[in-house]
């Protein structure tokens, strides 16, 4: 099929990658009329394509090219070339992701000045007033059909989650749901009522959870104002001598050199391919990286606090049935010091399959104590932990120009250290979980490391003042006013609420202003 938009047609909206930020952000500007072409570095793959089967499933979205990583970090030890669990393919990690839709509490967008000076952290407010915010969640919710919102009814309890409803009740926590999740509950939707299948991570074979993939990415694509181009590899991003971006080169799917030309450049990629991007677009112009001015770009990457906890009880949980994450307990989620940290977190249900169980449970260990709670899966319960991480400058991607990419393309190295508010917040954390189980009678509790993570953030963040981040309150680069960042790798602070619906929020307002703009001739 002939591409609707010339390489050198200069007057279109580039967007890189097509996840919940570039997807997103794509069919907004194309539903206002605006030419956009995006490139996606994987495949195109549908609800028919998707495995229900974890394994099998990494293989066919998962982003394995090589990376690095350093730092003190479990993750750096037990799965060195896997910092993250990251999708390569139209959709992006829309696909694989739990539907957790959660919007920030107020003070979380004031993280400096609501937890004051922090030693070790990079804390900032974020430059964006959250009653701004509303009507943006109001519109992401809508679009991303979440449940518990508006007038949709949540879903059913699963039995892992009627464990994790009674064991918080016994505590005495009082804000136990489950969940606000963008899976369709009803008939009257676009997409097909949940069906319970379990497995939520993967790519959902009924269609039922949000993904840009098979939503918004459709959508753009039928205003004929959308061409996705996908297996497409940006290289670098190409700007004039006056410093304005002009386009990008980027390998097509036959691994050939091409350059598309741009009116506005807007970076979707990740928290980790997004400033790798940055700093791979160095030139003599922008010696750093493009952006970079600051040499904030790649600083301050966040994954949340995470851990998990399983209990194993004397009769069968079979958690892996039903919505794997539609369980929240959110009383901890508030900001009390005397707890003996900053910020807070959510405790969420969580299963996983037999052969994800065997990597994370304990990775590398083995013997009677973990085969017995391997032998046990089917009495198990589970529950995540997702909790308000520090920004730190020295937690940071860079280049390492040892390790190339297929395209010859020095690869993302990510470094990370646990701040003290994280592993002080993972402590209590744990208690509660713990506490959670054996209120009911579980015969064991098994906490476990943080696995390679989902929740990319940082890395490109916000700042009202140029010196301190990479872009404005609107995503636009503060060196380059036509160069966007459109993921969660703008984010200032991470909050302790799944990032999925502040980055959709976040996208359908960035093309409010990136529209605007254009109009008035200031792009």
């Amino acid at each position: 099929m002939t591409a609707p938009f010339d390489l050198n047609d200069d007057s279109v909206v580039v967007i890189i990658g097509t996840g919940a930020g570039g997807g997103v952000l794509a069919n907004e500007l194309a539903q206002k009329g605006v030419s956009v072409v995006a490139l996606e570095a994987g495949g195109r793959y549908l609800p028919e394509d998707y495995v229900n089967d974890e394994w099998e499933s990494f293989g066919q979205l998962a982003w394995t090219e090589a990376r690095t990583t350093s730092g003190d970090w479990r993750v750096a030890k037990d799965f060195s070339g896997l910092p993250a669990w990251i999708v390569k393919a139209v959709g992006g990690t829309t696909t694989h992701w739990a539907g957790a839709s959660l919007r920030f509490q107020d003070h979380e967008w004031k993280a400096a000045t609501t937890y004051g000076d922090v030693q070790g952290a990079n804390l900032l407010d974020w430059p964006i007033d959250p009653r701004e915010m509303d009507d943006y969640y109001t519109k992401a919710e809508n679009k991303l059909g979440v449940t518990r919102t508006g007038d949709r009814p949540g879903l059913p309890g699963s039995n892992n989650y009627k464990v994790f409803e009674a064991g918080a009740k016994a505590m005495g926590y009082e804000e136990v749901h489950t969940g606000r999740m963008a899976i369709q509950t009803r008939e009257d939707g676009d997409r097909t009522p949940c069906q319970q299948t379990g497995f939520c991570f993967q790519g959902c074979k009924w269609g039922s959870k949000w993904s840009t993939a098979y939503t918004d990415i459709p959508e753009g694509e039928a205003t004929g104002n959308l061409e996705v181009r996908e297996r497409s590899h940006v290289a670098r991003i190409l700007h004039n001598e006056a410093g304005k971006v002009t386009g990008v080169e980027y390998f097509d799917a036959d691994g050939n050199l091409q350059m598309q030309k741009a009116r506005v450049v807007c970076v979707a990629g990740n928290s980790f391919e997004s400033p790798r991007l940055l700093l791979n677009s160095a030139s003599s112009m922008f010696p750093d990286g493009m952006a970079n001015s600051s040499g904030q770009v790649g600083r301050n990457y966040m994954r949340h606090v995470t851990g998990s906890v399983y209990g194993i009880f004397d009769k069968p949980v079979k958690m892996w049935r039903g919505t794997t994450m539609a369980g929240i307990m959110q009383d901890e989620a508030r900001h009390d010091p005397s707890r003996g940290f900053v910020g807070g977190y959510e405790l969420e249900t969580l299963s996983l399959g037999l052969p994800f169980m065997a990597a994370f449970l304990d990775p590398g260990g083995w013997g009677r104590e973990f085969t017995t709670a391997l032998d046990s899966y089917e009495n198990m319960a589970g529950m995540w932990i997702v909790g308000e991480d520090m920004p730190q400058e020295t937690n940071r991607v860079t280049l390492n120009h040892s390790v190339t990419d297929q395209h010859g393309l020095p690869v993302a190295n990510v470094n990370f250290t646990d701040h003290p508010n994280d592993v002080a917040m993972r402590t209590h954390a744990y208690k509660q979980g713990i506490g959670m189980y054996e209120a009911l009678g579980a015969t064991r509790v098994l906490p476990t490391p943080p696995y390679p993570s989902t929740h990319n953030l940082g890395t490109n963040r916000m700042s009202a003042n140029a010196r301190d981040g990479v872009v404005n309150g609107h995503g636009q680069t503060h060196d380059i006013a036509n160069l966007f960042v459109s993921d969660g790798s703008q984010f200032t602070t991470g909050a302790a609420e799944n990032p999925t619906l502040t980055i959709v929020a976040l996208a359908i307002r960035q093309a409010d202003f990136i529209a605007a703009e254009m109009s008035r001739g200031n792009l």
